[in-house]
């Protein structure tokens, strides 16, 4: 797998849902699971940002911890999201963010800091979430992806919110 980075068009269009849930489809969400586990920092991951545009994205925060005392990050673990859909948001939060298809910068943008939403996991079923904080954040970020939006889309600014990634 390769990721798609910005401006590639593919990046831009709205997936298709998905509407079989067989074999390939897991295969395809345990390679894609896989791939993300290698990239620094993957803590989530979208169909799209690999060159497959249906709705399906991974978002996995196990194990992540965030500040200077390293607190752990409330979380529900891993969560394979196929045809999400948000349904509530409450309370707005500006915070910053990073991309795998936006490599070389980060960007501040209001999310919701408490959201709902429904998705059916890899075997068909549907299930129903609630998410808060930092989870909920990602989940609405790897959602973008799915409608065609990059984090670029909603920064309030790029004179004043887009800013040059630090290299590694």
């Amino acid at each position: 797998m390769e990721i798609l980075t910005y401006p590639n068009q593919q990046l831009k269009q709205n997936c298709e849902p998905v509407e079989q849930f067989d074999e390939s489809l897991r295969q395809f969400v345990s390679e894609l699971e896989a791939f993300m586990r290698s990239q620094p920092g993957g803590i989530g991951i979208a169909a799209p940002q690999v060159g497959q545009m249906q709705r399906i994205c991974i978002v996995d925060l196990t194990g992540m911890t965030r500040g200077k005392k390293k607190k752990p990050v409330p979380n529900q673990g891993r969560l394979i999201l196929i045809n999400p859909e948000i349904t509530e948001w409450e309370g707005f939060e500006l915070g910053r963010e990073g991309c795998m298809s936006v490599p070389d910068y980060t960007g501040n943008v209001i999310r919701a800091t408490q959201i709902a939403f429904s998705a059916t996991d890899e075997w068909g079923e549907r299930h129903e979430y609630e998410s808060e904080g930092f989870e909920a954040r990602a989940i609405q970020h790897e959602v973008d992806h799915l409608e065609g939006l990059l984090f670029l889309d909603r920064l309030v600014s790029r004179r004043t919110d887009l800013f040059q990634r630090k290299q590694r």
